[in-house]
C-alpha cells in the first residue's frame, strides 16, 4: 500500500507468474481492485474520480472471465474473442455475435462487478477498524509490504520506525 502519487495512493500486488488462475482467485482479483472505491464509500460516505483505473482493471478482467475463459454459466464454455496479444498490442478480438448474446456479456460482466463490489463493501465494513489502523500507520510509515499489512489486519502491531534525523538548518550568513 503506498499513499502517494497521482492515485493519491495505491494498492501494488505483488508479482506473480501463475499460468493458471481459478475463478476464486480471478473473483478476488476483481474486489480488490474495487476495493479502493469501497472504501471512499464506506468510510466518506461519497465517492470521487480516483477509482478510474481500478474501475478499467475489473471490468477487463470481468469481461475476460465471461468473453475468453468460458467462466459465465449463461453464456458457457465458448470463447467469444479470437486471436492472442500481439507484440503492437492488438489483443484478442470479439467474434461476431447477436445483440442478445453481447447483452448477455454486459449483464455477466456486470454482474461480476456488482457481486465483487459488494464483498469489497463487506470486507471494509467488517474490517473497518483495522483500515482505520492501516492509515494511521501508512501516514507514519508512507509505505506497507504484504507482510506488515497482514499483521495489522490480524491484530498485531509493527515495531515503531527510528525517529528521522532533524533536518539540518543552512548555514547562517557570515557577518559583513
Amino acid at each position: 500500500m503506498v499513499p502517494r502519487g497521482r492515485a493519491a495512493g495505491y494498492m501494488m500486488p505483488d508479482a506473480d507468474d501463475r499460468l493458471h488462475v481459478t475463478r476464486p482467485a480471478l473473483d478476488d482479483m476483481v474486489a480488490v481492485a474495487l476495493a479502493g472505491r469501497a472504501a471512499e464509500e464506506v468510510v466518506f460516505g461519497e465517492v470521487t474520480t480516483g477509482a478510474q483505473n481500478d474501475f478499467q482493471q475489473a471490468t477487463g478482467l470481468a469481461r475476460r472471465m465471461v468473453t475468453e475463459w468460458g467462466m459465465s454459466p449463461r453464456i458457457g464454455k465458448v470463447a467469444l474473442v479470437e486471436g492472442e496479444g500481439s507484440y503492437l498490442g492488438s489483443g484478442p478480438q470479439l467474434v461476431p455475435m447477436s445483440e442478445a448474446t453481447a447483452h448477455t456479456v454486459d449483464e455477466e460482466v456486470r454482474g461480476i462487478i456488482e457481486s465483487a463490489y459488494a464483498r469489497a463493501v463487506a470486507l471494509v465494513q467488517t474490517h473497518l477498524p483495522r483500515v482505520h489502523e492501516s492509515v494511521e500507520v501508512l501516514l507514519r510509515r508512507e509505505t506497507l509490504s504484504g507482510e506488515e499489512f497482514s499483521t495489522l489486519l490480524a491484530g498485531g502491531t509493527l515495531d515503531e520506525l527510528p525517529p528521522s534525523p532533524p533536518a539540518s538548518l543552512p548555514p547562517a550568513p557570515l557577518p559583513t
